[in-house]
């Protein structure tokens, strides 16, 4: 998410906020995943990048979409892209949900959901008055740090759209 500063004849400054769109550069981040090593997408600059981000650990759709994602790992291997999975569980949360399901790719915890909000991807207000979730989304990011695909949902009972996202990788490579 970009911000613009717009100056009012008051002196006032106006903040405007602008969704990440293909041809963008990928904000950086550093997070922490669940061994608790630091990893930044600057870590994958040999790989494509299928970033994703999902609400909620343990919850039906956010299961079916990782589980869905650890069994197309061949795929996204042929295809030279690294999966990255980042909700704002804890990083404790996310090590049982991982060791459960299985996951074959590194989980990461924006905990204080600076990632997510710089890409757009935070719910102010999500179920049951939880604040600041991060909404299902996916992207992907080329070898040099480029958005080639976005896909932000605002309803998180909804899958990104993987015929498209797949599409996208098999060009890239």
């Amino acid at each position: 998410m970009y911000f613009y500063f717009n100056y009012h004849k008051f002196g006032f400054f106006k903040i405007t906020f602008m969704h990440l769109k293909v041809g963008d550069q990928a904000p950086s981040f550093t997070l922490f995943d669940t061994e608790k090593q630091a990893v930044t997408l600057e870590n994958h600059n040999n790989s494509n990048v299928l970033l994703l981000f999902f609400p909620l650990a343990f919850t039906g759709v956010c299961t079916e979409e990782l589980c869905k994602m650890r069994d197309d790992k061949a795929f996204y291997s042929s295809v030279d892209a690294q999966i990255i999975a980042v909700s704002v569980d804890s990083l404790f949360v996310l090590e049982k949900f991982k060791a459960e399901q299985n996951y074959n790719f590194p989980m990461l915890s924006d905990f204080n959901k600076e990632v997510s909000r710089s890409y757009g991807a935070l719910y102010d207000d999500f179920v049951l008055g939880m604040k600041g979730v991060s909404k299902r989304s996916a992207f992907v990011i080329d070898k040099s740090g480029i958005i080639q695909y976005a896909e932000v949902l605002e309803s998180a009972g909804d899958m990104p759209n993987f015929d498209a996202i797949n599409e996208v990788l098999k060009r890239l490579n």
